[in-house]
């Protein structure tokens, strides 16, 4: 068994190992906001809610909820972007003992139908904005309760005057059309009533939510998170950035995924913080709110820090407020990594995680050593080796790669209705990411690539990742991927999809001829297709996968 070796590089303060309270989520941040009442919990375009104020509605509308027949065990959709009525109704969920299922709201009707049927799942809370998609969907999920909720709700005067007005002028925005009934309630009529809600006995162990897979890796999968693991995830990264009650964090990471649930909101208000709340990523409006509020810390992804350096009025805005950026999902080009940092002066933090293991389990310190191009460190009680990708169980030496597989409290409980998956991923207490990795001499390690994205291109391993970052140093490119396909004869070959900065143009020829030099030749790509954007998924991950797929349609529909 591989040694502990990362431990020495811990940063002073943080500890080897921590205590988990015996507590659901929902009591772990319930114990802080009673201590805070009246610190900011929440900033939301203008409004601020305290942690006074955000438990009182999250009673009142556990109280409803529980009225209405939802109560422990029930599961819950929760179909909504980054809001205060999301925050509010996931922590009544977590009261009540129900298992908050989180469903991305750009998902088609296919999708969400099928996230209905296999949860199981009684009761939705939706934006109004989507009720055209819920009215269609209705009729093949049979649900007991639809919660409707509007933005306006939650916005101060006189923007909440003004949304209604804007949504009828804005074309873009799809109209409402809610269908009234008996199952039919908005939530800010829950809210209105009193009541206290029951106080079940909560089990650490119960499921608390459960979030799908995105699919990028084949169909998509329901991913059993427990209250214990919720709570052990929030107290490694409060730990690991020293979280507390003076930090705020810009959140506009989904909350609907595992990151941003995390990272954004269960660690930030477990420990006193405040939370900046956007509904969706927008370069220019991420900078002006960091200009404005001066939040301490952010999390994103490379394609959000890659679209905010491409700013043309970047040079306009005061970054400095932020000490702390952590950077997820996919690794982050090195050019990218100092231009934010000299921009920031904050300390940019790579890391590794999973939803089946909540989120980040493994980071760069914050005041140590940190190894741009790695994912950093294990932190505290999570344990990792790198193994033979043909026998999943040979160590392999340092240097060398292989599936990186690991353990920790926060860990899934399993896949729903899936126990084979959950026995392929879980053996004897270890998580087979699927992710391949390189371990070094302190215990640090630089991901390779997905185990599934592996290209054998004339008997040589090629990992696409390593590709991408050659790309990325072409001057012109902004954003870029390589794809393996099949190749007659040599079994598989790269593409390359690459996105022009804003106002140049890229020659594909040139971009070819520019990994030439850059790169062993099997590695280079034979195709290069310039696009105006890639597919990605709900947090911003370039999805190879798509466009694998795209390819191999172009070939069935030529026969």
């Amino acid at each position: 068994m591989t040694e502990h070796r990362w431990l020495k590089c811990y940063d002073p303060g943080v500890p080897h190992s921590l205590e988990y309270p015996s507590l659901d989520i929902h009591a772990l941040v319930r114990r802080k906001a009673d201590e805070v009442r009246e610190r900011p919990a929440l900033k939301f375009m203008g409004l601020t809610l305290s942690y006074g104020q955000l438990f009182d509605r999250v009673d009142r509308m556990a109280a409803a909820l529980a009225q209405r027949g939802i109560g422990q065990g029930d599961r819950v959709v929760l179909l909504m972007p980054n809001c205060p009525q999301f925050v509010i109704s996931f922590y009544a969920l977590m009261r009540l003992g129900a298992t908050a299922v989180l469903a991305n709201p750009l998902n088609v009707e296919r999708e969400l139908i099928f996230k209905f049927q296999d949860s199981g799942a009684k009761a939705l809370i939706v934006l109004d904005l989507l009720s055209q998609r819920v009215n269609n969907i209705k009729k093949q999920v049979p649900l007991q309760l639809i919660v409707y909720t509007s933005l306006a709700d939650f916005l101060p005067f006189p923007l909440n005057l003004l949304y209604p007005l804007k949504r009828r002028l804005d074309k873009a925005m799809p109209p409402v059309v809610i269908e009234r009934d008996a199952k039919t309630v908005m939530l800010k009529d829950l809210l209105r009533q009193g009541g206290q809600p029951p106080q079940p006995a909560i089990d650490p162990q119960s499921m608390a939510v459960l979030i799908y897979s995105g699919g990028t890796t084949g169909v998509s999968k329901g991913i059993m998170l427990s209250h214990r693991a919720l709570v052990a995830n929030a107290s490694q990264v409060c730990a690991w950035g020293s979280l507390g009650g003076g930090d705020s964090l810009l959140a506009v990471l989904p909350l609907f995924h595992g990151f941003g649930m995390s990272v954004c909101m269960n660690a930030p208000l477990s420990h006193g913080g405040t939370i900046l709340l956007l509904p969706r990523f927008n370069a220019s409006e991420v900078c002006r709110t960091i200009n404005k509020e001066h939040p301490t810390l952010f999390a994103g992804v490379p394609t959000m820090f890659i679209a905010i350096k491409e700013l043309p009025e970047i040079d306009s805005y005061d970054l400095k407020s932020l000490r702390g950026i952590f950077v997820g999902a996919a690794p982050l080009p090195l050019a990218v990594m100092q231009e934010f940092s000299q921009r920031t002066g904050a300390a940019l933090i790579e890391g590794y995680g999973l939803t089946e293991a909540v989120t980040a389990v493994a980071c760069n310190p914050f005041k140590g050593q940190r190894k741009p191009g790695t994912i950093g460190i294990p932190f505290p009680d999570v344990e990792w080796k790198i193994v033979d990708l043909a026998d999943g169980v040979t160590e392999m030496p340092i240097g060398q790669a292989g599936e990186i597989v690991l353990r920790g409290p926060d860990l899934m409980l399993g896949y729903l209705n899936l126990p084979d998956k959950t026995a392929e991923t879980l053996k004897d207490g270890w998580l087979y990411t699927g992710d391949i990795g390189v371990m070094d001499e302190e215990g640090y390690v630089t991901l390779v690539d997905r185990k599934k994205d592996l290209v054998i291109i004339g008997g040589f391993n090629v990992f696409p990742s390593e590709v991408d970052e050659v790309l990325h140093q072409h001057p012109q490119v902004a954003e870029a991927v390589a794809v393996g396909l099949p190749h007659p004869r040599k079994g598989e070959y790269l593409k390359a999809y690459v996105v022009p900065k804003a106002g140049q143009h890229i020659d594909p020829l040139e971009v070819i001829a520019f990994c030439h030099k850059n790169l062993t030749p099997y590695m280079v790509p034979r195709e290069v297709e310039v696009r105006d954007e890639l597919p990605k998924s709900m947090i911003g991950k370039v999805l190879r996968r798509s466009l694998r797929e795209e390819e191999e349609a172009k070939w069935k529909a030529k026969g």
